[in-house]
């Protein structure tokens, strides 16, 4: 099964601080780097590691920044579905602070005018049984048509809707999957309670709805009511921008290579007699 990941790129610029600036102030960052980010581009890349035959595609900016994108990108997976556009390339800050905790801006003018189905390529790369993936930013009706196109041509739709677009309402009919933290989950569902919010994912028309937890890892509702949790390993915190979208990205290769959800790998075939 191919993944196919549709959503952003971008240069991040990161700043590592002691702590996070209060309004007005400047502060000294100890070091800065710039990065390949973006969320379609972190859940791609997480997604090719897994070893998943992974199809990505974004709008860059006719620019410098858009051939540095598109140099990086070429060392991790199939960089050739990139869209370029008149624009500037998308850019984010992220500032992290010594508990590993971040704050993100983004300037996203590529992705707000990217449209996947535009020249109808990717709607004739999909196979039944591929995995389909987005996130949350790109148009939301732009995001709301690749669902349901993907949904129709038989692929299996994971969706991540992150960022959360202000005022709309992600429609979920179209959705085999849903992933979104806590905080997202509240707001899609107005509960506060992961697993209500969970179910009511469900109700809302997912298929199966992956709540993470963070630190305490994540829980998984299907259709019938049940929820399965999973306890996450304890590690040491570097830095958790793209903590949730390498869970997407890997989560997406795993379901690729025919892993169970809740079960977890294939069991391996017996050995052949000889």
């Amino acid at each position: 099964m191919r993944v196919h990941v549709v959503g952003n790129v971008c240069v991040d610029t990161t700043f590592r601080l002691d702590r996070f600036p209060a309004a007005g102030e400047t502060l000294n960052a100890s070091e800065h780097a710039d990065g390949l980010g973006g969320k379609g581009a972190n859940q791609a890349v997480a997604a090719a590691r897994t070893g998943a035959d992974v199809r990505f595609r974004a709008a860059i900016g006719n620019d410098a920044a858009g051939a540095w994108i598109t140099e990086q990108l070429s060392r991790e997976l199939d960089a050739s579905h990139l869209m370029m556009l008149q624009l500037p390339s998308d850019r984010s800050t992220i500032m992290v602070d010594a508990r590993g905790e971040n704050l993100i801006v983004t300037g996203a003018s590529c992705a707000a005018a990217f449209d996947p189905l535009a020249d109808g390529d990717f709607i004739r790369s999909l196979e039944r049984g591929d995995i389909v993936v987005v996130q949350g930013n790109l148009d939301p009706d732009i995001t709301t048509a690749c669902l349901k196109v993907a949904r129709g041509a038989g692929a299996t739709t994971v969706f991540n809707p992150s960022p959360l677009a202000a005022g709309h309402r992600a429609g979920l009919s179209d959705v085999s999957l849903a992933i979104a933290n806590a905080g997202e989950a509240a707001q899609l569902t107005g509960m506060s309670n992961p697993d209500e919010a969970a179910r009511e994912i469900i109700r809302q028309g997912a298929g199966t709805a992956v709540v993470t937890l963070g630190a305490l890892g994540c829980l998984v509702a299907d259709g019938e009511g049940r929820i399965d949790r999973f306890v996450a390993p304890r590690v040491a915190v570097v830095d958790t921008s793209g903590a949730g979208d390498v869970f997407c990205g890997c989560l997406a290769g795993c379901l690729a290579a025919g892993m169970d959800l809740v079960a977890g790998p294939p069991a391996p075939a017996p050995p052949a007699h000889k």
